[in-house]
C-alpha cells in the first residue's frame, strides 16, 4: 500500500496529528470553527481575545492555508462586493472535535490540580 507522501505523516499517529495541529494557533483556530462557520475577522478578533496576545493578519492568514492545504479547513468564497470569505472546518477538521474536548477536559483538570 502506497501511503501519500505530505510534509504532516510521520512513522507515529501522535507526531503525524501534532504537525497538522500542533502550533499555538491553529488548535484556537480549530477550537473557534467546531462552533460553526467563521469570517476573518471573527475568527481573528475570537483568537486573540482567548491569548492575551493577538494574532497577526498574516499568521492568521497562512495558518488557515495551511489547514485547508492539510484538508482540515474549507474556504468559501461570495461574489459579493466587498468580498465576502468564509471558513468552515471540512468533515475531516470535524473529527477533530473529541481531540478539541479532550484538551478542554485536561485543560480544566490540570488548573484544578495547580
Amino acid at each position: 500500500m502506497h501511503e501519500k507522501m505530505s510534509p504532516y505523516y510521520s512513522p507515529c499517529p501522535v507526531e503525524t496529528t501534532l504537525n497538522l495541529i500542533g502550533n499555538k494557533w491553529k488548535i484556537l483556530i480549530i477550537r473557534d470553527l467546531l462552533r460553526g462557520k467563521r469570517r476573518f475577522g471573527e475568527l481573528r478578533r475570537s483568537i486573540s481575545a482567548t491569548k492575551n496576545q493577538s494574532i497577526s493578519q498574516k499568521v492568521l492568514t497562512q495558518n488557515l492555508r495551511e489547514l485547508e492545504s492539510a484538508g482540515l479547513v474549507c474556504r468559501k468564497v461570495y461574489a459579493e462586493v466587498p468580498p465576502k470569505v468564509e471558513y468552515s472546518l471540512t468533515e475531516l477538521g470535524q473529527s477533530l472535535k473529541s481531540v478539541i474536548e479532550s484538551l478542554e477536559s485536561w485543560g480544566e483538570y490540570y488548573k484544578s490540580k495547580a
